[in-house]
Formats: structure tokens, C-alpha cells, sequence
């Protein structure tokens, strides 16, 4: 289970760094890079998608938010 978290999140950073650099390639108009980087792209959102099927859901967060009291008498000067 530790393992294909430890991947998924390998998947996930390497996807970060490949949409950027996607990114970075259409905004130059580099087109034929940006191009190339899509199959790379989309083998790894199809194993990441796959991983996280695998993987069971990670628990709810139920948090208390805090909330900030307010004073009940302004202050007098």
C-alpha cells in the first residue's frame, strides 16, 4: 500500500513538471515540443488514474475551524 502511494506521488510530480514544461513550449510556440511531451502526458494521467483506483480513498478531514471571538463591549478610550 506505502508503495503505489510512494509512486502515485512520483506520478503526480512528474506530471507537474511535464505539464509546465508544456506549458513553457506552447508559450515559446514551440508546438513540435509541445506536441511530443502529450503522450508522456497521457501514459502517466492513465497510470495515475489507474494507482488511484487501486488506492482507497484517504480519510475525510473533519477539522474544527476555528472561529475568532469578538469582544462583547467595544473598547472605551
Amino acid at each position: 500500500m506505502a508503495a503505489k502511494r510512494a509512486r502515485l506521488a512520483d506520478i503526480e510530480r512528474e506530471l507537474v513538471r511535464l505539464r509546465y514544461r508544456h506549458d513553457i513550449a506552447m508559450s515559446a510556440f514551440r508546438f513540435e515540443e509541445a506536441t511530443a511531451l502529450g503522450p508522456a502526458i497521457a501514459a502517466l494521467e492513465s497510470e495515475r488514474q489507474s494507482l488511484a483506483a487501486a488506492l482507497p480513498a484517504p480519510p475525510a478531514e473533519t477539522g474544527v475551524v476555528p472561529v475568532l471571538a469578538r469582544p462583547r463591549h467595544p473598547r472605551r478610550r
